[in-house]
């Protein structure tokens, strides 16, 4: 299982983007003008940032798993795998966000499989995003959540015989 703990700030040895741009198609980048599902206007898809010398905060931060881990292989790469992982600090949930022109490629192997592993392992829930659609995958199953929008939070509810579900909730924005 992915352990916040071990989650590198830096890429590892041997990791660059190359030839993948995929994370600038599936984030809202709002100070770039991008939003999830579209190609960023600064994005030259397979080549990199127009302006990567000026380019926004959220993205001089931004490192997804595949560039920090390791262990995961080739296949996970974000332009191979059509979606990009990440784990949130504070819930320790994974988060695929699916590229909308392969939205089910995390369905196929070997990434289902492994992301059933990982959130039964971790029994924590796996968020799968399409632009702000989400289904979770838990080790019981899976759940359509629907869009989320900025005043929902996601939540982890322990139900009767061990099973968990997540369920969306709004908040006063």
């Amino acid at each position: 299982m992915i352990e916040p703990a071990t989650l590198r700030t830096q890429p590892a040895p041997g990791r660059g983007c190359g030839t993948c741009t995929l994370c600038c198609k599936v984030y809202d980048v709002p100070a770039a003008g991008a939003t999830a599902g579209n190609w960023c206007p600064n994005c030259k898809p397979g080549r990199g940032c127009g302006i990567y010398e000026a380019r926004p905060q959220q993205c001089r931060d931004f490192l997804c798993l595949w560039m920090t881990q390791d262990y995961l292989g080739p296949e996970w790469k974000p332009d191979k795998a059509r979606f990009v992982l990440t784990m949130d600090a504070a819930t320790r949930w994974l988060f695929v966000q699916a590229d909308p022109g392969a939205a089910q490629a995390w369905r196929k192997e070997p990434y289902y499989g492994q992301l059933r592993r990982w959130a039964a392992a971790g029994n924590r829930p796996v968020i799968i995003f399409v632009r702000k659609f989400a289904t979770a995958l838990t080790a019981h199953g899976e759940a359509v959540l629907g869009e989320i929008g900025p005043e929902d939070r996601l939540v982890l509810r322990d139900l009767a015989g061990g099973r968990q579900a997540v369920e969306k909730m709004r908040i006063n924005a």
